[in-house]
């Protein structure tokens, strides 16, 4: 096996082995926590609507990267849980605005400390530099995918 094949190996497993860590990571400290009816994908669709103001469906869909009646059906249901109001307004009733209840923000807080916990714990096992290292070849590495998804 050439070099060329073993680095390519070794960046798949990575990046297929980081990602899988990461979900699973979240789903057992939601699972851990206080929150049990929720799912991954919920918390994240809360993550993408935001603590500071409504947003339209459509916002948060492309946020999401996901469609419109895709959403609707996961806002449905945070609706009914309690964790997310909807609201048509009145100067537009075609538009539907969504915002945080106080129990979807104290999930979104929650949730934005996990994420700031877990990367306070990575960055403490690097030097500076490597940090710096980092973040350049991960948003490089970012760009690549969007660019690439955006293809799609």
């Amino acid at each position: 096996m050439s070099f060329n094949d073993l680095k390519n190996e070794k960046l798949n497993s990575v990046l297929v082995d980081l990602f899988n860590y990461i979900l699973k990571i979240e789903e057992k400290s939601l699972a851990s926590g206080k929150i049990k009816d929720l799912s991954i994908t919920e918390v994240h669709t809360i993550e993408a609507i935001g603590i500071d103001s409504e947003k339209t469906m459509s916002e948060v869909a492309k946020s999401l990267k996901i469609t419109v009646g895709t959403l609707t059906t996961a806002i449905n249901k945070l609706v009914k849980k309690g964790y997310v109001d909807r609201n048509r307004p009145e100067d537009d009733r075609r538009t539907v605005k969504i915002s945080l209840t106080q129990k979807g923000k104290v999930i979104h807080r929650a949730h934005s400390m996990f994420h700031n916990e877990l990367i306070r714990s990575m960055l403490c096992e690097l030097e500076e530099e490597e940090e710096i290292v980092l973040i350049k070849a991960l948003s490089k590495i970012e760009e690549f995918f969007k660019g690439k998804y955006e293809d799609l």
